[in-house]
């Protein structure tokens, strides 16, 4: 198998994770918190190698001969995790994060992180309820516990995260604060689902992810009444998609023309 064969098929797997990536982001483009990924490609390998004696005339020789590649493989996929458009959605139940911030959730796989703030309170077998998202993983608050809110009581969140209950007289008592947590190296977060990310076994959290208070300070902020949206954009990812099936194309037809010469090669020996 010759060079070209291997550097148009290795190419070609890499170019084919690309586009399911970008089929990802297209099929998420009105999912509420959703954060595109984005893919990044190296080398693997590249050989010098010395120009052939019937090649060594003036202007045809190069400093470093010539390089043969390998092609390219896929070697992360990281969460872009810029904002996204709120929207209102009148629902009380929907907390929007401004700025570079998730949630934390427990999961029944464990601790998981989300910016997609569309919660529920799922009622307790006491009559109180706890904050959830719709998915029914609880929401964390600072002090790593779940928000309980009493039985007949809504919520009132503040830009802060502060967390009250309010009865139905309008009197409220605040029941805690939803943990914020900031991403340091987003290329360690891990897609475990939908909208939900974690750090992998044998990573430090640590050293990805810091917790963070809203405010002025680390100008992150709560919006409650709001969900936030996909920050998927359509012009953008349809760009790439027609740059990479060109790409894939093209590679498609260096495999073939390799092939082609492989059979004129066998055809002549036989």
């Amino acid at each position: 198998m010759n060079g070209s064969m291997i550097n148009a098929m290795v190419s070609m797997n890499g170019l084919q994770q690309k586009l399911d990536i970008l089929a990802d982001n297209i099929a998420n483009l009105n999912t509420a918190g959703y954060k595109r990924k984005d893919a990044s490609f190296e080398d693997l390998l590249t050989n010098a190698k010395q120009q052939p004696n019937v090649f060594k005339e003036p202007g045809r020789l190069s400093p470093m001969n010539y390089t043969q590649g390998w092609g390219s493989r896929l070697a992360t996929i990281e969460p872009d995790l810029s904002q996204g458009p709120l929207q209102q959605s009148g629902n009380m139940l929907d907390i929007a994060i401004e700025g570079n911030a998730l949630y934390e959730v427990r999961t029944p796989e464990g601790t998981a992180y989300t910016r997609n703030g569309s919660f529920q309170l799922s009622p307790l077998a006491n009559g109180n309820a706890v904050l959830a998202t719709s998915d029914g993983n609880l929401v964390m608050g600072e002090n790593n516990q779940p928000i309980v809110v009493p039985a007949n009581h809504t919520i009132r969140v503040d830009a802060d995260g502060t967390v009250q209950a309010v009865a139905g007289d309008g009197t409220a008592s605040p029941v805690g604060r939803l943990k914020l947590l900031q991403a340091t190296r987003p290329s360690l977060l891990t897609t475990v689902a939908d909208n939900l990310y974690a750090v992998a076994e044998g990573v430090n959290v640590e050293d990805v992810l810091r917790t963070v208070s809203a405010g002025a300070d680390s100008k992150v902020s709560l919006h409650q009444g709001y969900v936030e949206q996909s920050n998927v954009d359509m012009t953008s990812e349809m760009t790439d998609l027609i740059n990479v099936q060109r790409a894939y194309q093209l590679s498609a037809r260096a495999l073939t023309s390799s092939d082609s010469m492989m059979g004129f090669a066998n055809n002549l020996r036989a």
